[in-house]
């Protein structure tokens, strides 16, 4: 079977567990540590996704959350103290593909646009009501200018829609021990 190396920056204590129990799933409140006063903002898109990537049905029970990981060594995030870069070798089958800049307009609350008409479109929209993306999606005032934002985030998975790049990160629901290659620390 063809694997695909991918890298992931996760804090020394996912090393540990990995060694410990054999596999590690994220939960919430590492999130909410990682974000801390960010963190209600970012959860309500990592919900959102939990609930629409297209490898959800690979969740095991215990995976609150995904796991982030990088496609090539060099977009792999710089590490700190207290962190491991942990190289991996998985199956393509477990990886979701989130697109960088599109996954960007979610974590603020933007519209995706289907095309450059839609775009124009939609701020027209928001010229019209006078108001922003991210007031219309916070607010309860804009229901029909939320809901619309929610949809067009399907458009994260739709590769034809490209915005600012095509850079990518992948998404799995859990490390694996024998799927590492490599530990930098």
């Amino acid at each position: 079977m063809e694997r695909r190396r991918v890298w992931t920056k996760q804090h020394a204590h996912v090393l540990t567990e990995l060694e410990t129990t054999g596999r590690y799933t994220a939960k919430r409140r590492y999130v909410e540590l990682e974000n801390e006063d960010c963190a209600p903002v970012v959860l309500e898109a990592y919900d959102w996704l939990v609930r629409h990537a297209p490898n959800r049905g690979l969740r095991p029970a215990d995976a609150e959350y995904p796991v982030w990981v990088s496609l090539a060594r060099d977009t792999a995030m710089l590490l700190e103290p207290g962190r491991v870069l942990l190289e991996l070798e998985v199956d393509p089958a477990q990886l979701a593909f989130i697109h960088v800049g599109k996954w960007g307009m979610i974590l603020n609350y933007s519209y995706i646009p289907a095309d450059a008409a839609d775009g124009e479109r939609h701020r027209k929209l928001l010229s019209d009501y006078r108001v922003s993306d991210v007031t219309a999606y916070m607010s309860q005032f804009y229901p029909g200018i939320k809901r619309e934002i929610e949809a067009s985030w399907d458009r994260l998975f739709d590769e034809r829609i490209q915005l600012g790049g095509s850079h990518q990160y992948g998404i799995l629901w859990e490390l694996k021990k024998e799927w590492i290659v490599d530990v930098i620390q």
